[in-house]
């Protein structure tokens, strides 16, 4: 019986903790199946760590402290990462994980390794300067890096010094989870009836980065309804700041959805922003999401892959970043104009078809695994 490759993915969390880069790690675990043997370690965002099989993969979570520098506090992660790599041939890091990407360079002496990198540390200063001759050390060891979009390599000073190293793999979607069923098309009529028209959606989570704040600073001047769908620390803040601004009747904070009610707020929207506004905003996974569903996207200029996801002018609209007054008048254009929302909208659909399919991100991923491997 032909031996198949053992995959070790390395993240701080995992579903049902999901972000962003954990979709990505689950969808590459989950579509490697057919022919590598995938496991995961990750950390618990709190408490007592556990293993469990998902999806088929088998997944460990070390327990930890809490977070600490947007890190878990793990002090059993290590141990556990030993154990794990025994069984590996190929570890897979994904950077930002400092835990991680400390404990492959400290404990692994043998096995090859890849690493996708999503964006560098922006806002622990510190924790960057000190973490830097490690991160190169570990990037000089690597056999490969990769980068969810292109020049991202040439934007980075320190993946520019390993050009040849960095390999251009978007994240994807699996488009089919977004189509409208009957089941989903009668919650969406719940939404629009309960909300109204002119549904602008934010979905993601509550943090300083993804620029919410200006968003809601841009309500008194647009027209329509706002839904925010997630959680996060920013919460009451966000509450109290629609209170002083006299928008709390057009602002609803909906809290962490379901899967389900996430779709259903996605095909019920007419218009779907991101307005962040620091680099940690690497790629916008959630941009994706809105295209599959027809919907325009309003994002921001940032030298990151946000705007080469829902390009300007093709899939919706892109503003700079921190601009209320920018993002307002991009908002009404879009609810102003239904044929221009229809046809951006489509834009999008058609985009996500030919370049994010997680069939397609799979594909490119387990090629370079063999490429690595030497098969």
């Amino acid at each position: 019986m032909t031996h198949r490759p053992r995959i070790l993915q390395v993240n701080k969390l995992y579903y049902p903790d999901i972000g962003g880069i954990e979709t990505v790690v689950q969808s590459i675990a989950e579509q490697t199946l057919a022919r590598f043997d995938p496991e995961v370690i990750a950390c618990q965002p709190r408490g007592r760590g556990e293993r469990a099989f998902i999806n088929g993969v088998p997944v460990t979570r070390a327990g930890s402290l809490g977070t600490c520098l947007s890190m878990p506090v793990s002090l059993s992660f290590p141990l556990l990462f030993r154990k794990a790599i025994r069984r590996a041939d190929l570890i897979h890091l994904h950077h930002p994980f400092v835990l991680g990407e400390l404990s492959a360079l400290l404990l692994n002496s043998k096995r090859k390794m890849v690493l996708t990198w999503y964006s560098a540390i922006v806002r622990q200063k510190l924790l960057s300067k000190l973490f830097r001759p490690f991160l190169e050390r570990l990037l000089d060891r690597v056999e490969a890096i990769v980068v969810i979009y292109p020049d991202a390599q040439r934007q980075t000073k320190i993946l520019a010094q390993r050009v040849n190293k960095c390999v251009v793999i978007p994240p994807g979607i699996e488009i089919r989870d977004y189509d409208m069923d009957a089941t989903l098309g009668d919650e969406v009529a719940k939404i629009r009836s309960r909300y109204g028209e002119d549904l602008i959606l934010f979905a993601g989570r509550l943090v300083y980065y993804k620029g919410v704040q200006h968003l809601i600073a841009a309500m008194p001047s647009v027209r329509g309804r706002l839904l925010v769908a997630g959680d996060g620390p920013l919460r009451q803040s966000l509450l109290r700041q629609a209170a002083e601004l006299r928008v709390s009747d057009r602002v609803t904070l909906l809290g962490r959805l379901s899967d389900q009610d996430l779709k259903a707020v996605f095909h019920a929207c007419d218009v779907f922003v991101l307005p962040s506004t620091h680099p940690s905003e690497a790629f916008g996974m959630v941009q994706l999401e809105a295209m599959a569903c027809r919907k325009p996207v309003v994002n921001t200029r940032l030298e990151t892959g946000v705007p080469y996801v829902s390009l300007d002018g093709v899939t919706g609209l892109t503003v700079e970043p921190a601009n209320p007054e920018a993002l307002a008048g991009a908002l009404n254009k879009l609810l102003g104009d239904e044929g221009l929302r229809r046809a951006l909208g489509e834009g999008g659909r058609e985009r996500v078809l030919n370049e994010f399919t997680v069939q397609v991100m799979a594909e490119r991923i387990m090629n370079l695994y063999e490429k690595v491997l030497g098969r």
